[in-house]
Protein backbone atom coordinates (compact mmCIF):
# COMPACT_ATOMS: atom_id res chain seq x y z
CA UNK A 1 0.00 0.00 0.00
CA UNK A 2 1.38 3.42 -0.98
CA UNK A 3 2.39 5.60 1.96
CA UNK A 4 0.63 8.99 2.03
CA UNK A 5 2.80 12.09 1.84
CA UNK A 6 0.67 13.55 4.62
CA UNK A 7 -1.61 11.72 7.03
CA UNK A 8 -3.62 13.17 9.90
CA UNK A 9 -4.98 10.89 12.61
CA UNK A 10 -7.58 12.08 15.14
CA UNK A 11 -6.45 15.71 14.84
CA UNK A 12 -8.23 18.21 17.08
CA UNK A 13 -8.13 21.99 17.44
CA UNK A 14 -10.12 24.30 19.69
CA UNK A 15 -10.28 28.04 20.22
CA UNK A 16 -11.49 28.54 23.77
CA UNK A 17 -14.79 26.65 24.15
CA UNK A 18 -15.22 26.24 20.37
CA UNK A 19 -14.14 22.90 18.92
CA UNK A 20 -13.11 23.64 15.34
CA UNK A 21 -11.54 20.29 14.37
CA UNK A 22 -13.13 17.25 15.98
CA UNK A 23 -10.88 14.26 15.44
CA UNK A 24 -9.93 14.67 11.77
CA UNK A 25 -8.51 11.80 9.69
CA UNK A 26 -7.08 12.83 6.33
CA UNK A 27 -4.61 11.58 3.70
CA UNK A 28 -2.97 13.03 0.59
CA UNK A 29 -0.82 11.03 -1.80
CA UNK A 30 2.05 11.87 -4.15
CA UNK A 31 0.93 12.32 -7.74
CA UNK A 32 -2.70 12.94 -6.78
CA UNK A 33 -4.78 16.10 -6.41
CA UNK A 34 -6.89 16.00 -3.26
CA UNK A 35 -9.76 18.43 -2.77
CA UNK A 36 -10.78 19.75 0.63
CA UNK A 37 -14.30 21.14 0.45
CA UNK A 38 -16.91 22.33 2.92
CA UNK A 39 -19.07 25.31 3.75
CA UNK A 40 -17.74 28.42 5.49
CA UNK A 41 -16.88 27.53 9.09
CA UNK A 42 -16.40 23.84 8.35
CA UNK A 43 -12.76 23.95 9.50
CA UNK A 44 -10.85 23.95 6.20
CA UNK A 45 -8.64 26.95 6.98
CA UNK A 46 -7.84 25.66 10.47
CA UNK A 47 -6.84 22.28 9.09
CA UNK A 48 -4.51 23.87 6.53
CA UNK A 49 -3.02 26.33 9.03
CA UNK A 50 -2.10 23.35 11.19
CA UNK A 51 -0.25 21.73 8.29
CA UNK A 52 1.47 25.05 7.55
CA UNK A 53 2.62 25.42 11.17
CA UNK A 54 0.70 28.67 11.59
CA UNK A 55 -1.76 27.31 14.17
CA UNK A 56 -0.48 23.96 15.51
CA UNK A 57 -3.06 21.30 16.32
CA UNK A 58 -3.95 20.68 19.97
CA UNK A 59 -3.73 16.89 19.68
CA UNK A 60 -3.60 14.01 17.22
CA UNK A 61 -0.88 12.53 15.03
CA UNK A 62 0.69 14.04 11.92
CA UNK A 63 2.70 11.75 9.64
CA UNK A 64 4.86 12.93 6.75
CA UNK A 65 6.08 10.19 4.38
CA UNK A 66 5.04 7.68 7.02
CA UNK A 67 7.06 9.26 9.85
CA UNK A 68 5.44 10.98 12.84
CA UNK A 69 6.36 14.68 12.77
CA UNK A 70 5.72 17.82 14.77
CA UNK A 71 4.80 21.00 12.90
CA UNK A 72 4.78 23.98 15.24
CA UNK A 73 6.16 26.66 12.92
CA UNK A 74 6.06 27.55 9.20
CA UNK A 75 9.83 26.95 9.11
CA UNK A 76 9.31 23.33 10.23
CA UNK A 77 6.65 22.88 7.56
CA UNK A 78 8.99 24.32 4.93
CA UNK A 79 11.84 22.02 5.95
CA UNK A 80 9.55 19.01 5.47
CA UNK A 81 8.60 20.21 2.00
CA UNK A 82 5.16 21.71 2.66
CA UNK A 83 4.34 24.86 0.70
CA UNK A 84 1.07 26.80 0.93
CA UNK A 85 -0.14 29.12 -1.82
CA UNK A 86 -2.67 31.36 -0.07
CA UNK A 87 -5.47 33.14 -1.87
CA UNK A 88 -3.60 36.48 -1.74
CA UNK A 89 -0.56 34.71 -3.33
CA UNK A 90 1.91 36.77 -1.21
CA UNK A 91 3.52 38.36 -4.27
CA UNK A 92 5.15 41.81 -4.43
CA UNK A 93 3.85 43.84 -7.38
CA UNK A 94 6.93 46.06 -7.54
CA UNK A 95 9.31 43.10 -8.00
CA UNK A 96 9.83 40.92 -11.07
CA UNK A 97 9.11 37.19 -11.30
CA UNK A 98 12.65 36.10 -10.36
CA UNK A 99 12.75 38.41 -7.34
CA UNK A 100 9.37 37.12 -6.15
CA UNK A 101 10.30 33.47 -6.57
CA UNK A 102 13.51 33.92 -4.53
CA UNK A 103 12.19 36.44 -2.02
CA UNK A 104 13.80 35.67 1.33
CA UNK A 105 15.85 32.83 -0.20
CA UNK A 106 18.13 34.74 -2.56
CA UNK A 107 21.21 33.08 -4.07
CA UNK A 108 24.41 34.84 -3.00
CA UNK A 109 27.78 34.79 -4.76
CA UNK A 110 30.77 36.85 -3.63
CA UNK A 111 28.54 38.88 -1.28
CA UNK A 112 26.21 39.91 -4.12
CA UNK A 113 23.00 38.48 -5.54
CA UNK A 114 23.64 35.73 -8.07
CA UNK A 115 21.15 37.07 -10.60
CA UNK A 116 22.15 34.70 -13.43
CA UNK A 117 21.64 31.56 -11.33
CA UNK A 118 18.32 32.75 -9.93
CA UNK A 119 17.06 33.68 -13.39
CA UNK A 120 18.02 30.27 -14.78
CA UNK A 121 16.39 28.38 -11.91
CA UNK A 122 13.20 30.45 -12.18
CA UNK A 123 13.05 29.74 -15.91
CA UNK A 124 13.54 25.99 -15.32
CA UNK A 125 10.79 25.94 -12.67
CA UNK A 126 8.32 27.51 -15.10
CA UNK A 127 9.41 25.17 -17.90
CA UNK A 128 8.94 22.13 -15.64
CA UNK A 129 5.27 23.12 -15.37
CA UNK A 130 4.99 23.65 -19.15
CA UNK A 131 4.27 27.35 -18.62
CA UNK A 132 4.22 29.24 -21.90
CA UNK A 133 2.16 32.31 -21.03
CA UNK A 134 4.96 34.26 -19.33
CA UNK A 135 7.09 36.21 -21.83
CA UNK A 136 10.01 36.93 -19.52
CA UNK A 137 10.99 36.04 -15.95
CA UNK A 138 12.02 39.69 -15.62
CA UNK A 139 8.44 40.94 -16.00
CA UNK A 140 7.13 42.91 -13.05
CA UNK A 141 4.37 41.03 -11.24
CA UNK A 142 2.20 44.15 -11.53
CA UNK A 143 2.02 43.51 -15.31
CA UNK A 144 0.76 39.91 -14.95
CA UNK A 145 -2.81 38.62 -15.23
CA UNK A 146 -4.49 36.76 -12.39
CA UNK A 147 -3.72 33.41 -13.97
CA UNK A 148 -0.08 34.33 -14.52
CA UNK A 149 0.25 35.46 -10.90
CA UNK A 150 -1.13 32.11 -9.73
CA UNK A 151 1.39 30.43 -12.05
CA UNK A 152 4.29 32.30 -10.44
CA UNK A 153 3.09 31.42 -6.93
CA UNK A 154 2.83 27.71 -7.83
CA UNK A 155 6.19 27.73 -9.64
CA UNK A 156 7.76 29.17 -6.49
CA UNK A 157 6.77 26.01 -4.61
CA UNK A 158 8.39 23.91 -7.36
CA UNK A 159 11.56 25.97 -6.99
CA UNK A 160 11.58 25.10 -3.30
CA UNK A 161 11.26 21.38 -4.16
CA UNK A 162 8.00 20.97 -2.28
CA UNK A 163 6.61 17.49 -1.69
CA UNK A 164 3.19 18.81 -0.67
CA UNK A 165 1.62 21.93 -2.20
CA UNK A 166 -1.58 23.36 -0.72
CA UNK A 167 -3.59 25.74 -2.90
CA UNK A 168 -6.21 27.98 -1.28
CA UNK A 169 -8.97 28.81 -3.79
CA UNK A 170 -6.55 28.84 -6.76
CA UNK A 171 -9.20 29.76 -9.35
CA UNK A 172 -11.11 32.37 -7.36
CA UNK A 173 -11.75 35.56 -9.39
CA UNK A 174 -10.22 34.07 -12.55
CA UNK A 175 -11.85 34.04 -15.96
CA UNK A 176 -12.63 30.86 -17.89
CA UNK A 177 -9.36 30.77 -19.89
CA UNK A 178 -7.22 31.58 -16.85
CA UNK A 179 -9.01 28.95 -14.77
CA UNK A 180 -8.27 26.31 -17.41
CA UNK A 181 -4.63 27.42 -17.42
CA UNK A 182 -4.31 27.06 -13.64
CA UNK A 183 -6.08 23.67 -13.55
CA UNK A 184 -3.70 22.35 -16.22
CA UNK A 185 -0.83 23.64 -14.11
CA UNK A 186 -2.17 21.82 -11.05
CA UNK A 187 -2.42 18.58 -13.02
CA UNK A 188 1.14 18.98 -14.31
CA UNK A 189 2.37 19.59 -10.76
CA UNK A 190 0.72 16.38 -9.52
CA UNK A 191 1.99 14.39 -12.50
CA UNK A 192 5.52 15.41 -11.51
CA UNK A 193 5.07 13.45 -8.26
CA UNK A 194 3.97 16.21 -5.89
CA UNK A 195 0.99 15.75 -3.55
CA UNK A 196 -1.45 18.61 -4.15
CA UNK A 197 -4.28 19.72 -1.86
CA UNK A 198 -6.86 22.17 -3.21
CA UNK A 199 -9.31 24.12 -1.07
CA UNK A 200 -12.16 25.21 -3.32
CA UNK A 201 -15.82 26.19 -3.33
CA UNK A 202 -16.02 25.56 -7.08
CA UNK A 203 -17.15 21.95 -7.47
CA UNK A 204 -16.88 22.11 -11.26
CA UNK A 205 -13.16 22.81 -10.87
CA UNK A 206 -12.85 20.13 -8.20
CA UNK A 207 -14.37 17.45 -10.42
CA UNK A 208 -12.23 18.56 -13.34
CA UNK A 209 -8.87 18.61 -11.57
CA UNK A 210 -9.02 16.38 -8.47
CA UNK A 211 -8.55 12.65 -7.94
CA UNK A 212 -9.97 12.59 -4.40
CA UNK A 213 -12.53 14.70 -2.54
CA UNK A 214 -12.65 15.15 1.24
CA UNK A 215 -15.63 16.93 2.81
CA UNK A 216 -15.57 18.78 6.12
CA UNK A 217 -18.82 19.54 7.92
CA UNK A 218 -18.81 21.44 11.22
CA UNK A 219 -15.32 20.27 12.12
CA UNK A 220 -15.75 16.63 11.14
CA UNK A 221 -14.50 14.78 8.06
CA UNK A 222 -17.78 13.36 6.84
CA UNK A 223 -16.62 11.93 3.50
CA UNK A 224 -13.43 10.82 1.73
CA UNK A 225 -14.34 9.98 -1.85
CA UNK A 226 -12.71 9.12 -5.14
CA UNK A 227 -13.85 11.66 -7.72
CA UNK A 228 -14.69 8.98 -10.29
CA UNK A 229 -16.98 7.21 -7.83
CA UNK A 230 -19.15 10.15 -6.79
CA UNK A 231 -21.05 13.13 -8.22
CA UNK A 232 -21.75 16.76 -7.40
CA UNK A 233 -25.14 16.03 -5.87
CA UNK A 234 -23.62 13.64 -3.33
CA UNK A 235 -20.80 16.04 -2.47
CA UNK A 236 -23.28 18.90 -1.99
CA UNK A 237 -25.27 16.59 0.28
CA UNK A 238 -22.24 16.07 2.51
CA UNK A 239 -21.33 19.78 2.45
CA UNK A 240 -24.83 20.84 3.55
CA UNK A 241 -25.25 18.04 6.09
CA UNK A 242 -28.07 16.34 4.18
CA UNK A 243 -25.90 13.24 3.98
CA UNK A 244 -24.18 11.88 7.09
CA UNK A 245 -20.69 10.50 7.48
CA UNK A 246 -22.13 7.01 7.05
CA UNK A 247 -23.65 7.99 3.74
CA UNK A 248 -27.28 7.84 4.90
CA UNK A 249 -29.57 10.61 3.71
CA UNK A 250 -31.20 12.62 6.45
Amino acid sequence: MEVPVIELQDVKKSFGPVDVLKGINFKAYAGRVTALVGDNGAGKSTLIKGLAGVQPYDSGTVKFDGEVVTIHTPRQAGHLGIEVVYQDLALCDNLDIVQNMFLGREEIKALTLNEATMELQAQKALESLSVRTVKSVRQKVSSLSGGQRQTVAIARSVLRQAKLVILDEPTAALGVAQTEQVLRLVRTLADSGVAVIIISHNLADVFKACDDINVLYLGKMVASLKTKETNQADVIGYITGLKTAEGDDK
